[in-house]
């Protein structure tokens, strides 16, 4: 039996062009799939093709709207139903990430009831990319979680892009809180030689919202480049760009696994002192970014990923960079 006949991958709908570049990346065409809401808005799903005994790999990011955690949620269980014998979810940007404690009483754990949700309904594998903390693997007992890096792709795009700055030694790795140290460090060693880092420490009262913040680290006359996991309303990281330039950084650039560019993020950006903030096709916002905002694709890690699954490969390769 071929091994294309031993698995199939569809796409739910949340982001079509990133799971044809998967597609592409494992020498398969999408699996055939309806999807769509009824009159009443509640959501449709069947799958047009036989699963029993298939490897099922489901492509859906879960940022809004909630319909797209609802395809997900309904494919699972409408695989289950046509007798695959694996259902993996193949999830780019994992919805609610952000909750992953309660910061006030009476609040859920969202990632929590996430991880909760996807394997009461039977998940085999979560293969995500960047969570907002590591730690969230824990909130699963028996899914498999593969938890990718986006550095993987961002790396080797940034050694090409910031060679000259490199080569200077004029580049510095920014994070934007204490809490992103460990992810900038390890963008740091794999740049610069000597991987030295910047750090923005903010106090925060309200969310997004900052009520202070302060550098920590030297930027002047330097290229900085701040490294996050997500991109929001881009508020707080164009405050921060604001405070390097500030302190006599001589460009700014940004980067971020998670590009969600909520609200009026576009024009936030467009408007601040950042250069170019790079982001992948993790999400798709459907709307045209602009020339400040360049995409990384992460189709081929993500289409290696689901290669090395189904020949019995290891991912550990994948978690690391040159």
């Amino acid at each position: 039996m071929s091994l294309e006949s031993d698995y199939k991958v569809f796409s739910l709908g949340s982001n079509d062009a990133l799971a044809e570049k998967i597609a592409k990346r494992l020498g398969t065409s999408l699996g055939q799939i309806k999807v769509g809401p009824f009159k009443s808005g509640e959501q449709h799903l069947q799958f047009l093709e036989n699963l029993r005994g298939k490897h099922v790999f489901l492509i859906q990011s879960t940022n809004p709207p909630a319909e797209n955690l609802v395809r997900l949620m309904l494919a699972i269980d409408a695989a289950h139903g046509a007798s695959a014998s694996e259902v993996n979810v193949v999830m780019p940007f994992f919805g609610y990430s952000r909750q992953d404690k309660k910061s006030k009483s009476r609040e859920p754990i969202s990632a929590r009831v996430m991880a909760m949700t996807l394997e009461t309904l039977g998940a085999t594998r979560l293969l995500t990319m960047d969570l907002h903390n590591d730690a969230i693997g824990g909130f699963f007992r028996r899914t498999i979680v593969d938890n990718l890096y986006a550095r993987r792709v961002f790396i080797p795009h940034f050694k090409e892009f910031f060679k000259e700055a490199l080569e200077k030694d004029d580049l510095v790795v920014v994070s934007p809180d204490a809490g992103g140290v460990v992810r900038a460090q390890s963008y740091g060693k794999r740049l610069m030689k000597e991987g030295e880092l910047a750090i923005i420490h903010k106090e925060r009262d309200i969310p997004n919202q900052v009520a202070r913040m302060k550098l920590i680290g030297d930027v002047k006359g330097k290229v900085a480049l701040i490294v996050d996991d997500i991109a929001d309303t881009c508020g707080t990281l164009v405050r921060a760009a604001d405070l390097l330039a500030e302190n006599g950084a001589r460009e700014v650039y940004a980067a971020a696994a998670h590009g969600l560019l909520s609200g009026s993020a576009l024009e936030t950006i467009q408007d601040s002192p950042i250069k170019r903030l790079f982001v992948t096709d993790s999400v798709d916002t459907g709307r045209d970014l602009g020339d400040k905002i360049e995409v990384v694709s992460v189709g081929e890690l993500f289409g290696e990923a689901i290669e090395r699954i189904e020949t019995g490969e290891s991912l550990s390769e994948l978690f690391e960079t040159d």
